[in-house]
């Protein structure tokens, strides 16, 4: 079974064997599969993909991120082009690869009257224990279904584009 990679260079032969300018589809796809992994790791980010409650989940910005964040426009160097999946967010990683929870102290976050909704507010008193049920937080894995999502268009389209040089 070949790599991606492998893959990948072996469609390009083919259509550079066919008098195909490899360079200007390279650009082309690598743009247009970037922009579908970042609309797929946006789906899947919480708020969007995921049943979530607490402190700072539910604003949006890692989901934004993606686009904020990530290069579609290809950068041509040397005979590859590459454009870019990012997240600049400092919690992204813990969120896409899950994460241990630590039995602690935090002041300032409390729990509302319903037991529902954890929320933070310095100006209370107290606080609460956090990390005392959930000892591993599960990751959502984002990033690698938008990587699913690029290598599966990248392979659609340099296939079509081959069948469209044999007729």
């Amino acid at each position: 079974m070949s790599t991606f990679g492998q893959a990948t260079r072996k469609r390009f032969e083919q259509l550079r064997k066919q008098g195909q300018d490899v360079i200007k589809i390279a650009t082309e796809v690598a743009e247009g599969a970037t922009i579908a992994a970042i609309e797929r790791a946006t789906e899947l980010t919480p708020p969007n993909g995921a049943a979530i409650s607490g402190v700072n989940t539910r604003t949006g910005e890692m989901a934004q991120a993606w686009s904020t964040d990530s290069v579609t426009s290809p950068i041509v160097s040397d005979g590859y082009v590459k454009t870019i999946l990012g997240n600049n967010q400092q919690y992204a990683s813990y969120v896409n690869d899950g994460h241990r929870m630590h039995k602690h102290f935090v002041p300032g976050l409390h729990i509302d009257k319903q037991g529902h909704t954890i929320y933070y507010d310095d100006k209370e008193k107290g606080g609460i224990m956090v990390g005392t049920k959930t000892k591993y937080v599960k990751g959502l894995y984002m990033k690698q279904a938008a990587i699913g999502r690029y290598k599966n268009l990248v392979k659609k389209e340099l296939d079509k584009r081959i069948r469209e040089n044999f007729q």
